[in-house]
């Protein structure tokens, strides 16, 4: 097997992403072949641009004839609108493939807001894996939940040879689909497939977002998976890069038919019960209840809302600790105010798209206020998965076309606000939040909503005004102060001034706050250990957002991916493949 590697800009490469590469390479025993190309980056078009202007632009920085930049791919693409006032660019980095790119690069110099780059180490191409004999594995690996993190890890270890079990508590997408809209028109729950719990997790609810922080080379493969299941092939490039709730659907039942068609196998609407340890080590697992599964190889991939599986394992002595996260509203604008707002006379313009926004400020609690997973042109979606509690989420199609925008509005929370020192505290604070707002909702899973206006003049909402809530089954107009704590609803009221000086028409009197917003993250953290990445019970991994050590869809598929990465390493090792 052979790795290709492409060129890039020297400083995003750190010491951490060498190591990492390299392990990688030795682990694989893959050879590299590095192929030359010429990086460059911050080439500024304005968005009225025609189509061969980038092309003319790669030919006047790196000197070629125009017919000789032709052969190049746009690996990224931003926009720059801090002068929107006259004029939105689309700043794009490109990889260009030429004949003796040495010599270009040595006659050209770094212009002013341009850089132009040789041969460097990028993150792989392609994604090697071992081929491994099902039979190296004493009993095959069972993967519980089945959301970024267990879809990428089941894929990685069927690819690798095995035939690992996955099992979701939920139904497959389209009963899910069915489950969702029964609550969405009626305000009937199903507490096992909802918008929490089913196939694809959380995520395939959302906004489908893909933007993430981490670094790894492991994010091409997963972003390369993503458009060979379906997803637009503009996720490889664009700097916010997104796939929506209606395309993702088909994306993740793709990928499981990828894995059940290489040997895997997926049960839907079963449940993790219990786990059987042997000499503080797993040796089965129960499903259901009574069904027995013997493994050897437990990942827990189950997502932040599994609290009756967070239970069961606290009481099997796996260790655990309390894990900061945040909780408040999701706020709702006029989808043309935000865009107009972020983009003035260019609002209108189709390569656009629909605006988004990311802010954050300091209160002088000592407490971030923030936004969090914004939904151009979406919905607030009803995301309880337990009886007698309201949770919020947000939810956005591919073409981002609903006639508003939303946010969460989130203030940090930590173990000092939790009511007890037990590992599982979170889980309660967060529940009994959710049942007040259940109340306030004045129940059928009505969501509590007030106006911004009345919210900082501290008087209940009687009537909506401009923005018409999208949450479902349906709103009940009044106070939030019964819904949140003290010192949460005094760092929103504080921090939405602030808010509105860094974006127009964020604390306009007519947006909406609908109560509440929860399930931020995990508020617990599975402890494991850094080398191994299994708990204090061997042979149990771990993973992703419910695991705490992931937060999104592609650090979660990320997180999958390094600890099916870690089993095969371990039966090479133990078996001399």
């Amino acid at each position: 097997m052979s790795i290709r590697v492409y060129s890039c800009p020297f400083e995003v490469i750190s010491n951490v992403f060498l190591r990492k590469l390299i392990m990688e390479v030795f682990f694989f025993k893959s050879e590299i072949i590095i192929i030359p190309m010429i990086f460059i980056q911050n080439i500024r078009l304005p968005i009225t641009h025609k189509e061969n202007e980038l092309q003319q632009s790669i030919a006047v920085l790196t000197g070629l004839p125009f017919e000789k930049a032709v052969d190049f791919t746009v690996v990224k693409r931003s926009v720059d609108s801090r002068k929107k006032r006259q004029m939105i660019y689309f700043v794009y980095s490109v990889l260009l493939s030429v004949e003796n790119e040495n010599e270009v690069i040595a006659t050209k110099t770094i212009r002013k807001n341009s850089a132009l780059y040789g041969i460097e180490i990028r993150a792989p191409y392609h994604y090697p894996l071992p081929r491994v004999s099902s039979d190296a594995a004493i009993r095959r690996p069972v993967i519980v939940g089945s959301g970024p993190c267990g879809l990428f890890a089941a894929l990685v270890l069927v690819r690798a040879g095995l035939k690992p079990l996955l099992i979701e508590r939920g139904g497959d997408i389209d009963s899910r689909m069915r489950d969702v809209s029964e609550m969405i028109s009626a305000g009937k729950l199903n507490c096992q497939s909802n918008l929490q719990f089913g196939e694809g997790g959380a995520g395939t609810f959302s906004d489908g977002k893909l933007n993430t922080l981490i670094t790894n080379p492991r994010i091409k493969f997963i972003f390369n998976e993503f458009v060979a299941a379906g997803a637009p092939e503009n996720i490889l490039f664009e700097a916010q890069p997104h796939i929506g709730t209606d395309k993702l659907r088909n994306v993740v039942k793709n990928i499981r038919e990828q894995i059940t068609g290489m040997g895997g196998e997926v049960l839907f609407n079963t449940r993790l019960t219990d786990v059987i340890i042997t000499g503080n080590k797993v040796s089965a697992v129960v499903l259901d209840g009574s069904r027995e599964i013997k493994t050897d190889t437990l990942i827990l991939a189950i997502g932040h809302s599994a609290r009756d599986t967070y239970e069961m394992l606290y009481k099997r002595n796996i260790t655990m600790i309390q894990k900061a996260f945040s909780i408040g509203v999701r706020i709702e604008h006029k989808a043309e105010m935000i865009n107009q707002a972020q983009y003035a006379e260019f609002y209108k313009n189709e390569r656009l798209g629909p605006a988004r926004y990311k802010l954050a400020v300091h209160s002088e609690h000592n407490r971030s206020v923030y936004t969090f997973c914004m939904c151009p042109g979406g919905y607030v979606m009803p995301a309880a998965s337990e009886e007698g509690g309201v949770v919020t989420n947000g939810m956005s199609e591919y073409a981002r076309s609903g006639e508003n925008s939303n946010s969460a509005l989130l203030v940090n929370v930590g173990p000092g606000d939790f009511p007890s020192e037990h590992p599982l505290a979170g889980i309660e604070f967060q529940r009994k939040l959710e049942q007040k707002a259940f109340l306030c909702g004045g129940g059928g899973f009505f969501a509590p909503v007030q106006l911004v206006g009345d919210f900082l003049r501290k008087q209940p909402s009687r009537i909506i005004k401009s923005v018409t809530p999208s949450y479902r089954p349906g709103i009940s107009p009044g106070s939030l102060d019964g819904c949140l704590p003290d010192y949460v609803l005094s760092s929103l009221r504080e921090a939405l001034p602030k808010l509105e000086k860094k974006l127009e028409g964020f604390a306009h009197p007519d947006a909406v706050m609908t109560a509440v917003e929860t399930r931020s993250s995990a508020p617990v953290r599975m402890v494991r250990d850094e080398v191994s990445l299994q708990t204090n019970i061997s042979g149990i991994y771990p993973a992703g957002e419910g695991a705490g050590y992931a937060g999104g869809i592609i650090s979660s598929a990320a997180d999958g991916i390094r600890v099916s990465e870690k089993i095969i390493q371990g039966l090479i090792n133990n078996n001399s493949f």
